[in-house]
């Protein structure tokens, strides 16, 4: 499993979020991975088994997911930087969004 993995929900439709385009980086922006949202708005696999310990960030390309429904967005994109322990074994950052608002937490 990858020490990072998330999860994009749909706020206003309660649905997952297929199709969001997901960057990891770490803190002077060098991207470590990449991938898209699964049909269960999931990337399991964003990068490798163990991070050092440090500040990373997740960016959503979440203008386009909206544009692709033909919805307005204020946010083209998300971005959620957070701290990791190496020894933590692993981080899964979700993010709830819907067009004009989202938020975040650590999940499990």
């Amino acid at each position: 499993m990858s020490f990072i993995t998330t999860h994009v929900l749909n706020n206003a439709t309660g649905l997952p979020a297929a199709g969001v385009g997901v960057e990891l980086s770490d803190a002077d922006g060098a991207v470590i991975a990449t991938g898209t949202t699964d049909d269960d708005g999931r990337v399991g696999d964003l990068g490798p088994e163990s991070l050092d310990s440090g500040t990373y960030r997740l960016r959503f390309a979440v203008g386009e997911y909206f544009a692709s429904r033909g919805e307005e967005t204020f946010f083209p994109e998300v971005t959620i930087a957070f701290a990791a322990d190496a020894d933590a074994g692993h981080y899964h950052v979700p993010l709830l969004l819907s067009p004009f608002a989202y938020s975040t937490y650590r999940g499990s």
